[in-house]
């Protein structure tokens, strides 16, 4: 193996243990300082649809903080500036709008703990002062009721009938006046849910799957072989997802930094050996079974807009609630995974609430770039309009075959993926469609190299050199209804290197539906159904008869047929946010082996979201 030069170093020493924390608070504290000298009204937020006409904004958009105002982030402490009127009315027409940004945040923080007293002292005063006004209401609430009771007494039985007559009808009119407030009050709740931009977003998993294969026909078995008799397996993972919002403009550009740590243990079956497609994608090739934290997922993510036609962004792990400009250019650059790129699809792109199997919830046969536990470092660009999208990133490939390093050589180790969606409507029915191609170089064996050199048991770790691979994918969803989805992926790659990063597979097709569960009164449940259907190239074959081993698959011997698998699942929501699934696999010729199995594998699965 080549060198790396001594600039190639560097880097790679910049970005490895306390290199990566001092940067990571270097460029913090400058952000913050940034943010806090800049002289910028922060309470403007992004114009929501329907305020794109470039004139100035009006309402709550437009007031900014008055003198003698509660800072932003200090709501409830000290003068709220209400006017005397508002206060007789019980509400103020507008109140200043929170931070949008983690500097505006901390500044906002910082300037109501230089202007206003402790929280714990005002409210013992409020409370006093509380104390005192509801004691002089209770006396005189008493006081009257003896004075009407004195009259009451006096008044004759009449005029008692006329006075319950009028309470009646009052009393009719104040309900009546009560609900409608109440319907307004509900009303104006909602609103502020669907007008809630923040400057951060936290949420957290953890995920359980429990899996175990029945009897498996296997007249013999190799080093990489699906073990035909073996214990329950079970892996755990947990993520942390949290997002803060760093700068905005009014114009809609905004730079978040997206940080997960996550922590995995537990195993797979067979030590995630013995089948193409693994059966639980939430698993990875890592040799410890206990639990090991790390970091998935840390980058920047920078959206440029480039039109005023804005869109709503909820809530959820990944991206911060409020609006985003719908043409835009998104830049991202970290530590996250290639499939938060692109290869995307609504029924079938996460293991943990979706399908489990590996050739399901990514393309089999685009050999994504990656580490050990499927993340690596790269830049994505990410060009958006209103029907359609193209997508390119480069990324670090593995030094070895699905191992936890990465390369250093980064211009000779890279993976470049390029992808083009569609978004159409068919009689109101949303549908995607996506194509897919890469080009990988990495340092990677060659498949026929290895076998010239070495014709019997062939070692394609004694044929690596720096080479490509390239292949095409194409990926599609379809709603058929609100409940019944159905989706689609194709895949190809050239096949005469060496599987690198994912797994091994050379081509693919798979076909599915997911189905909510509104028909039966469940309609929190799903109901899934696929089946794919995985090979390998020519060279790919020969090698694997001859005694070859790859990093997941090698029976010592090979009767080839195509690997087929058909999985089901349904998920029961017990309440919001726990979820128990019950999975079934059935795999005909694994390792497309077509002298091994058939198997069947069972799971079950716990998901917990908040």
């Amino acid at each position: 193996m080549d060198e790396p030069r001594a600039w190639e170093r560097c880097a790679h020493k910049a970005m490895t243990g306390a290199g990566r924390a001092a940067w990571a608070v270097l460029a913090g504290l400058a952000l913050v300082l940034a943010g806090c000298a800049m002289e910028v009204d922060f309470q403007q937020p992004v114009s929501p649809p329907g305020n794109q006409d470039g004139k100035e904004p009006t309402g709550k958009a437009a007031e900014t903080q008055k003198p003698g105002e509660t800072c932003v982030g200090c709501r409830g402490n000290g003068n709220s500036g209400k006017d005397e009127n508002d206060e007789k009315k019980g509400k103020s027409d507008s109140s200043p709008p929170g931070p949008r940004t983690l500097p505006q945040a901390l500044c906002a923080y910082l300037h109501c703990l230089r202007t206003h007293q402790l929280p714990g002292d005002e409210k013992k005063s409020e409370n006093s002062e509380n104390g005192s006004a509801k004691k002089s209401d209770k006396e005189d609430k008493k006081s009257d009721k003896e004075e009407n009771a004195k009259k009451d007494d006096k008044a004759p039985a009449e005029s008692k009938r006329e006075a319950q007559e009028k309470d009646k009808s009052n009393g009719g009119k104040t309900e009546e006046s009560g609900k409608k407030e109440k319907d307004e009050k509900e009303k104006d709740k909602e609103k502020e849910k669907d007008e809630k931009i923040t400057w951060y977003s936290a949420h957290a998993q953890a995920t359980m799957v429990t899996q175990e294969h029945g009897a498996i026909h296997s007249p013999y078995r190799g080093t990489n072989s699906l073990n035909p008799n073996e214990e329950v397996a079970t892996s755990l993972t947990g993520t942390l997802f949290l997002d803060v919002r760093l700068w905005e403009s009014g114009m809609g550009d905004t730079s978040d930094l997206i940080f997960n740590p996550e922590i995995a243990g537990g195993r797979g079956l067979s030590n995630v050996m013995g089948i193409a497609g693994f059966p639980n994608g939430d698993i990875t090739r890592v040799a410890a079974v206990e639990p090991t934290p790390y970091i998935a997922r840390l980058f920047l993510r920078q959206t440029c807009a480039l039109g005023n036609e804005m869109e709503k962004v909820e809530d959820e792990s990944g991206q911060i609630a409020g609006y985003r400009p719908v043409d835009r250019l998104t830049f991202t650059i970290g530590k996250y995974a290639a499939t938060d790129l692109v290869d995307d699809n609504r029924y079938s792109h996460d293991p943990r609430t979706q399908f489990l199997n590996w050739s399901l919830m990514y393309n089999g046969a685009w050999d994504y770039p990656a580490n050990v536990r499927g993340y690596t470092y790269g830049v994505g660009i990410d060009y958006n309009r209103k029907d359609w999208t193209i997508r390119y990133g480069i990324f670090a490939e593995p030094a070895t075959a699905n191992g936890a390093a990465l390369d250093p050589h980064f211009l000779k180790a890279n993976g470049q993926v390029i992808e083009y969606e569609q978004r159409y409507t068919i009689n109101e029915h949303p549908g995607k469609v996506r194509l897919l191609a890469y080009l990988n170089h990495a340092h990677m064996g060659n498949y026929r190299e290895a076998l010239a050199e070495k014709p019997i048991v062939p070692d394609i770790t004694l044929a690596r050199a720096y080479r490509f691979k390239y292949g095409f994918g194409l990926n599609a969803e379809q709603e058929i209804n609100k409940d019944l989805g159905i989706f689609t992926r194709l895949g190809w790659n050239d096949g005469q290197t060496e599987s690198w990063a994912f797994t091994e597979i050379d081509a693919t097709a798979a076909l599915g539906l997911l189905l909510k569960g509104r028909c039966w009164c469940r309609p929190k449940d799903t109901v899934g159904l696929a089946m794919v259907c995985n090979g390998i190239s020519s060279a790919h074959r020969d090698y694997l008869a001859a005694g070859g081993l790859g990093f997941i698959i090698g029976d010592g011997r090979l009767n080839y047929a195509p690997e087929e698998i058909l999985e089901t699942f349904y998920d029961y929501e017990i309440i919001k946010g726990i979820n128990v699934t019950a999975d079934f696999q059935g795999v005909n010729h694994p390792a497309y082996n077509k002298e091994r199995g058939p198997v069947a594998v069972g799971a079950l699965r716990v998901h917990i979201e908040f």
